[in-house]
């Protein structure tokens, strides 16, 4: 038995629903049926005892005064003879003796006799015979000339099968079960019925609640009724609302930010231009000028050359954030394309490499350049050597790992590291880094539809893994 699906069928407000019905008519059903039947049970089994001991009594009363004692064998068998009919058997019992038939009184219960001996009429049901059975027992009564009455030691039992009472009470009862059963079935499809028109509106809720969860920020309940079910459906519109006025405002604002940034990196690139040209001329003349103005020169032509990389990230992030970021896929060598970004910023030498040649895959060589760029950069210059770059391969994708052997990153930077303009180390305000690069290497990894992680080697040192896949011509 799958006992975890029960369980969740369990939560299910449904098939709570339904079981509360359930539960609810089968305990009323129980109720009704059961005293029903227990009431029933008494009267007809009262009114069959009851006339049972008046019939025999008044029958009894006909053999009084009981004139001749000890009676003889013939007036013991004339009794019980008169008093015996379609349904009731008697016998009549004087001390030892006992009229002819095979009734034995023996066979009765031993407090009935004794009751009846004392002078008492009294009946009992017992199960006789493996049947429901009535015995009722009567003492014959002897009056005296002083007209008072004395117990003969006559007997007179009469013993009556109860089994046609109860067929009746088993019909009853049966007829008890079956009304209670086609009530919990009415009531199982009054459940139905009612948990559709509840569960209804909650199943449109969540339906809603999804849609709005997935951003569309213009899904709204219909709302029915004046009950509390349309009271949520009312808050939830309200809510929605205010949060499609909200967003709308925040997307309004960030949309101008970028489109600022955008525009104001773009208006920076003419005068940038002209001023690193002319940075290159003071690069130039910066060795004949005396030391301060030379110092001076340089640091110009640094900080340029760092506005420069800024303004050209920024570019490159507004057009990752406008969509219009696109690639140029061409299918290359991907072990070339990493010797080649080494080679070309002169890292080659200072960087260990596990580049197995003849690995091929549909990628855009200028941003898979961009990225190793990035991760290598980083790593010479925030890790500790050795630094090293390994390419594995899957089937259907690729992976390049970038390691070094620094102190690796602090845990609590490691969800951060992908985050815009974020540096591990506070005090690093005036690094040459933008803080955008990591960020632009990620995004140029889910271009490609492709991943980039972070994680600490535990023997010591940051670990990058770019994941690629090999055809990337979904996202071209």
């Amino acid at each position: 038995m799958n006992w975890r699906w029960i369980a969740d069928r369990a939560r299910d407000l449904r098939v709570r629903l339904l079981l509360a019905f359930a539960l609810l008519v089968l305990a009323t059903a129980t109720v009704v049926a059961g005293g029903s039947y227990v009431q029933a049970r008494e009267v007809i089994l009262q009114k069959a005892q009851d006339t049972a001991a008046l019939s025999l009594v008044d029958q009894v009363r006909g053999f009084l005064p009981v004139r001749n004692l000890p009676p003889s064998q013939a007036q013991l068998d004339a009794i019980a003879g008169t008093l015996s009919d379609r349904q009731d058997t008697a016998v009549a019992v004087y001390g030892a003796r006992r009229s002819s038939g095979n009734l034995d009184p023996d066979t009765f219960p031993p407090e009935l006799r004794q009751t009846v001996r004392d002078g008492y009429v009294v009946w009992q049901r017992v199960s006789w015979r493996g049947e429901p059975t009535l015995i009722v027992g009567t003492p014959l009564m002897v009056t005296w000339p002083n007209r008072t009455m004395q117990a003969s030691g006559l007997e007179v039992y009469s013993v009556r099968s109860l089994f046609p009472e109860q067929q009746i009470i088993d019909r009853l009862a049966f007829l008890a079960w079956l009304t209670g059963g086609a009530a919990l079935a009415f009531a199982m499809l009054l459940a139905l019925l009612a948990a559709r028109s509840v569960l209804r509106p909650v199943r449109e809720l969540r339906q809603a609640a999804h849609q709005l969860g997935e951003g569309d920020l213009t899904t709204r309940l219909r709302v029915r009724g004046s009950d509390e079910l349309a009271d949520v459906a009312r808050t939830f519109n309200t809510t929605a609302e205010a949060l499609e006025r909200q967003v709308g405002e925040l997307r309004r604002m960030e949309a101008d930010a970028r489109r600022f940034v955008a525009d104001v990196s773009h208006e920076l690139r003419t005068p940038l231009a002209a001023m690193t040209a002319l940075t290159d001329v003071l690069d130039d003349e910066a060795p004949r000028l005396p030391a301060d103005a030379g110092k001076a020169a340089r640091l110009v032509s640094q900080e340029t050359h760092n506005l420069t990389r800024l303004v050209n990230d920024l570019i490159e992030i507004s057009r990752f954030d406008s969509g219009a970021a696109t690639l140029a896929l061409d299918d290359v060598d991907v072990a070339e394309v990493v010797r080649a970004t080494l080679r070309r910023r002169g890292w080659f030498d200072a960087v260990e490499t596990d580049l197995p040649s003849g690995v091929v895959a549909r990628l855009d060589p200028r941003r898979l350049d961009v990225v190793i760029a990035n991760l290598v950069g980083n790593a010479l210059k925030h890790g500790a050597a050795p630094v090293s770059v390994r390419l594995r391969t899957a089937p259907d994708w690729i992976s390049v790992e970038v390691r070094d052997h620094g102190p690796g990153l602090d845990p609590q930077v490691l969800p951060h590291v992908f985050d815009r303009f974020y540096k591990a180390d506070t005090a690093r305000t005036r690094s040459e880094g933008s803080g955008l690069g990591l960020a632009i290497a990620w995004e140029n990894a889910r271009l490609h539809s492709g991943s980039l992680v972070a994680a600490n080697d535990p023997h010591g040192g940051a670990v990058f893994t770019l994941g690629l896949p090999r055809d990337s011509g979904g996202q071209s």
